[in-house]
Formats: C-alpha cells, sequence, structure tokens
C-alpha cells in the first residue's frame, strides 16, 4: 500500500512538462541575465539543464574553435565575476550562487558548448542532451550576419552531431550585466519554455526536431502582442556588415564598430534599402513585431532534391 501511495504521489507532482528533458544551454555572450532567466525557466519545467558559456563575450567569432591550444589558468576575471584570474581555462564556475549547472570556458562559444557536450554532459548523463539552446542571444542574429554568429554556430555544430538544437536572439536591450535580472530576460525566457513545451508534446517522447533540422529563433524588441511566424534566413539584411576603409565616413550610419570610429575595420550600419516585396516573409521583416522562427539545415548539406539537380548540370564533368 504505502509503494503504490508513493508511486500515485509520485504521478501528481510531475512537473508540467510532458517528458523531462536533458538540455545544454550555452550562448557566445558569457554569463547574461537572459541565460540566467532561461536556466531558471527550465528548470522549473522540470528539465535537467548545464549551462556552458564562454568566460567572456565572443559576438562575432562564428564557428572558431581554437585547435591545438591547452587552456591554462585564467589572466584575468571572466565576465560577470563567472570566474576569478588563476582559476583553470575552463570548468564550474566559481561566483557564489552559480557553482552548480554552470559552466565557463576561456574560449569560443562552440567551444564552450562542447565543453557542455563532451565533458559535462558526458559525465552527468553518459550520453548527448536531448536538446541544445544557444543564447539567447543579446541582439537578434538575422540576415546574412548569422553566418558570424556564435549563437548560430553552436546550433549549427550541435545538429550536425545528431542533437536538435535551437539557436535564441532577443532585443540587445534585454543585457543586465549589473545585476543579471533584466525584466525582459524573463519575459523571453517564458516564451523559450512554451516553444519547448510545444516541440516536446508534438514529438511525443521522441527527438524534438526532424533529424538534420536546427531553428533560429528571434524575438523583437517589443514583445507585446508578438506571435510567432515561420521566416527565412538572409534574403534581407536590416544591418550590413561591411569593411570600411575609414569608419569615421558619415555615409555609413554605422550602429556600431569595433573602437572608435577612425581608421579601417569592420563597421555595422543600417540597411537605407527597404525589403522587397519577395523578402516581407524574412526573418529581419518579421521580427520588427513578430518572433520569427527559421529553418536551418545542418551545415553546409543540402536537399537531395538540390544535389540531383546539380548533377545533370555537371554531367559529363562529375566522374561516374
Amino acid at each position: 500500500m504505502h509503494l503504490r501511495f508513493l508511486a500515485a504521489l509520485a504521478l501528481v507532482i510531475q512537473p508540467a512538462t510532458a517528458f523531462a528533458r536533458n538540455i545544454v544551454l550555452s550562448n557566445d555572450d558569457g554569463l547574461t541575465s537572459n541565460v540566467k532567466a532561461l536556466y531558471e525557466a527550465l528548470k522549473a519545467e522540470g528539465h535537467d539543464v548545464i549551462v556552458s558559456v564562454p568566460c567572456f563575450n565572443q559576438s562575432g567569432m562564428g564557428a572558431a574553435v581554437q585547435f591545438a591550444k591547452p587552456l591554462g589558468p585564467l589572466a584575468v576575471n571572466c565576465k560577470g565575476h563567472a570566474a576569478k584570474a588563476g582559476d583553470p581555462g575552463a570548468g564550474p564556475m566559481t561566483r557564489a550562487g552559480f557553482e552548480n549547472d554552470f559552466f565557463y570556458v576561456d574560449g569560443t562559444p562552440v567551444m564552450a558548448m562542447l565543453y557542455g557536450l563532451d565533458v559535462v554532459a558526458a559525465k552527468r548523463w553518459g550520453k548527448a542532451p536531448d536538446l541544445v539552446l544557444s543564447g539567447p542571444n543579446e541582439g537578434q542574429n538575422i540576415g546574412s550576419i548569422v553566418v558570424s554568429s556564435g549563437t548560430v554556430s553552436n546550433a549549427q555544430y550541435a545538429v550536425v552531431r545528431g542533437i536538435p538544437a535551437i539557436a535564441l536572439s532577443a532585443s540587445a536591450g534585454t543585457a543586465d550585466d549589473a545585476n543579471l535580472a533584466n525584466p525582459g530576460s524573463q519575459a523571453v525566457a517564458r516564451l523559450i519554455v512554451h516553444l519547448v513545451k510545444s516541440l516536446d508534446e508534438r514529438s511525443k517522447g521522441q527527438a524534438l526536431l526532424p533529424a538534420g533540422i536546427a531553428l533560429n529563433v528571434n524575438f523583437p524588441d517589443e514583445l507585446q502582442g508578438a506571435q510567432w511566424k515561420l521566416a527565412r534566413i538572409g534574403t534581407y539584411d536590416g544591418l550590413q556588415v561591411k569593411f570600411a576603409a575609414d569608419r569615421s565616413d558619415p555615409s555609413l550610419t554605422p550602429v556600431h564598430g569595433l573602437g572608435e570610429m577612425h581608421g579601417p575595420g569592420i563597421v555595422i550600419a543600417s540597411n537605407p534599402e527597404g525589403p522587397r516585396d519577395d523578402q516581407k516573409d524574412d526573418e529581419a521583416v518579421v521580427v520588427r513585431k513578430h518572433i520569427a522562427v527559421s529553418v536551418m539545415q545542418a551545415g553546409y548539406d543540402h536537399q537531395p532534391s538540390t544535389r540531383e539537380r546539380m548533377k545533370r548540370y555537371l554531367r559529363g564533368f562529375l566522374e561516374r
């Protein structure tokens, strides 16, 4: 009788989510208000979550990896004091309140994500996680800039390994390095938990996404009234990434650049041209008032139909 009572009680107190999932949460910004809020929201739903992020902000590093370079002790404190100078190049965070489930890597976003997969997840679960979430980034990743996005590259690396993955990006206004408690972070986290729960219900205990598929999800600055909309990647750029011979050129209308605005370097400038009619469902347009959900393929592979078309196109050139 006692055992039957405990079994019934366990069913009653199970978390709201249909299936508790093992999740690795990473990003390219380091310890942020967004990643803290999402971790707490996922844990509240009963998921087992590992956070593994770069020691410092690594925006724009894309899929970069430091090969054959051992990570030595930290020379300075990590962002947000996640770890302090003298701590190992990778390991559990040492900031009070973040010792459990939170890890850092003195390297690129992909290196941090892989640490979460290959070291922490392997030790905790003995297998790959059910899902990799990358973000939420402090700023949207829309248009061709996704190629250089560490947020998106984390998801790409994971899905090539056969792990369902979602890149997540929010408003730059969700940043809060001082307190890690931006209310906007919590609002975005609630929406992400809803997305994971919806995928969970559709999967019926199986993989959360089809094989070879990842998602790039961008939240608008204003969440009130925003709806989930299917979008496309990279056909319209709200921002343009340019190499400028002189970054003080006023015609570039820079949003932000590298250091002071003089001399050669990269400038991220506003796009003076609006979208064409055939670009109205592009994520850079949709995200202005809705949540853009874009479907990504794994790595550089393409659909079988496209490969067959190229095979016919290159007939006589390719060896049989």
